[in-house]
């Protein structure tokens, strides 16, 4: 049970607390699985910085592949970041290298080698996923809270396992997750903050609600949710199952500071 995950990363920077914790969605998910007992590998793009250094560290400790991790000439991506309540509100973001992404034949090949790829809006692959799905990677995408942004009529149809990120259930959400999975996933899911995750399979919607934990930070839940619904995928669990396994998963993450502990 191995995936690759591609595309973005960034380092949290703390203001308030003056730490930085490595993170990004795709980061995270490998991380995660791996938690959760899976492997992973992560491609993408790192600076000849601090930031970079520590992220590589970071992954390499938790047990992921790090043989697809690229070194270029630049600042690596983060985010600047305060907390209110244990929530995260986000200021400046800087994309670095991570704007010049981009996939060799060689990153191509090794992508399909694993059991599913995932990646996110902001990973720039989009244009690449035709592609892949036809060299048979099975393909996961988080679309975020961007269901507007136009890599979803891009990416949609080579998907096979949509997430997206919205507030609260509702018929216009339910609709729009339909319209999604027309265009192909063999499952669409939304994850609703407080509210817990809704999961769409063609036939019927799913409920899921949260684990109730004492939360201390919130970054990461949604991409360690993901990486617990992956897992469930990954052994054949059912919608239901893998809705609960990505609950479970979320709920470990937001009891800890930042994405995931670093040692």
């Amino acid at each position: 049970m191995k995936i690759a995950a591609v595309g973005d990363n960034s380092t949290d920077v703390y203001l308030e607390q003056g730490e930085t914790y490595p993170g990004g969605n795709t980061v995270n998910v490998a991380v995660n699985l791996i938690r959760l007992g899976g492997e992973a590998s992560y491609v993408g793009f790192i600076g000849t910085d601090e930031y970079g250094a520590k992220l590589k560290k970071a992954l390499a400790a938790k047990g992921v592949d790090i043989s697809h991790l690229s070194n270029k000439t630049g600042t690596s991506p983060y985010t600047e970041i305060t907390l209110d309540n244990g929530n995260r509100v986000f200021g400046k973001y800087d994309e670095g290298v991570m704007e010049h992404f981009y996939l060799s034949e060689e990153d191509k090949a090794f992508i399909c080698g694993h059991d599913l790829l995932h990646t996110s809006v902001w990973s720039r692959i989009e244009n690449d996923l035709k592609e892949l799905g036809e060299r048979g990677a099975v393909i996961s995408f988080d679309f975020s809270d961007q269901p507007q942004h136009e890599c979803v009529d891009i990416a949609m149809p080579y998907v096979n396992y949509a997430f997206f990120s919205f507030q609260q259930d509702s018929p216009e959400l339910r609709e729009f997750m339909q319209k999604c999975w027309n265009k192909g996933p063999k499952y669409v899911v939304a994850t609703l903050g407080e509210n817990g995750s809704l999961g769409f399979d063609g036939s019927v919607f799913v409920e899921q609600g949260i684990i109730d934990v004492p939360v201390v930070d919130t970054m990461g839940c949604g991409d360690s949710f993901i990486a617990g619904f992956l897992y469930g995928v990954l052994q054949g669990l059912d919608l239901k199952s893998c809705l609960e396994s990505g609950a479970q998963s979320a709920a470990v993450t937001i009891q800890v500071n930042g994405a995931w502990p670093v040692e």
